[in-house]
Order: C-alpha cells, then structure tokens, then sequence
C-alpha cells in the first residue's frame, strides 16, 4: 500500500458548514462578474461582456462542485508530521514536519465566523509548504494549534 493511500477513516474531515461559506463567497463573486458583464452587454463592449460571460460560467461549474470539493479537504495527524490533503482532479498531499513549524496561525473571517468556523495555518521555513486547513470549528483550531505547539517545540528542542 502507497503511504498516501491511508484508509478513509483515518482522515479528519473539515466541518460540512464550509460548504456554505465557500457557496455564499462563490455567489458573491458570481454576482460581481455578472454585474459588470451586464453592464459591459449594455455599453456594446461585446468582446468584455463575453468575456465575463465565460467567467460567470466557470464560477458557476465552481459552485458545482463545492460540495464535493469541500468533502475532499482533510488531514492526519501522524508519528512525525501532519498530512494535508484537498484537492478533486489534482490532488494536493503536504507533509508538514512538527519540528518545521515555525507559526500555527488562527483566522476567522465574517462568514466563517458567523457559522463558528476557522482556518489553522501552518507556516514553515519553506514558502511553498505552507498549509490552511480551512473548516475547522473553533474549539477544534485552537485544540489543534494548542497540540502542535507544543509538539513543534518539543522536537526543535530535541526532547
């Protein structure tokens, strides 16, 4: 068996309330687009009009798919790191080493708020290997946060 192929009930999934959040900022932005390419429609610039036409449509198979797309973030958290994934037709995997992490940040926006949600963010001293687990409800980010802290600290000090 692939390392990557854990079976699924060893992933943590994030709350299904990110599927409102993403649909409500998807809608938004859906509604931005097909108001100015309305307006574009109306002023007789047809090649811009059509433009935010087709990106209207792809806002809309976006929102599609949030369902499903939110069903495939998780992560795992194992012996020496934490294991992200997301990802539909291309699959995203990040191992964060514990003793890597240098900041486990917490943000919380309005939406998300609302709906008692947030997002952990891990941040490495490489660039590309930082990871947001968006979803997460609030008592179980800073749990989380609280976990890897500390288990970060104990690995840079070699304990």
């Amino acid at each position: 068996m692939n390392r990557l192929e854990l079976p699924e009930n060893d992933w943590r999934r994030v709350s299904p309330k990110l599927v409102v959040v993403e649909l409500l900022g998807g809608m938004i932005f859906l509604l931005v687009v097909l108001a100015a390419g309305i307006a574009l429609y109306l002023l007789h610039v047809w090649w811009a009009a059509t433009a935010f036409g087709v990106v209207a449509i792809i806002a809309i198979v976006n929102l599609a798919l949030t369902r499903r797309r939110v069903r495939a973030i998780g992560y795992r958290l194992r012996e020496d790191d934490l294991l992200f994934r997301r990802g539909i037709m291309w699959q995203r995997f990040v191992a964060v080493p514990y003793g890597r992490m240098q900041l486990v940040d917490i943000n919380r926006g309005p939406i998300a708020r609302g709906l008692g949600l947030s997002e952990l963010k891990f941040v490495t001293a490489a660039a590309a290997a930082g990871v947001t687990i968006p979803g997460l409800p609030e008592a179980e980010a800073e749990e989380l946060r609280d976990h890897l802290v500390s288990v970060a600290e104990s690995r840079r000090a070699g304990l």
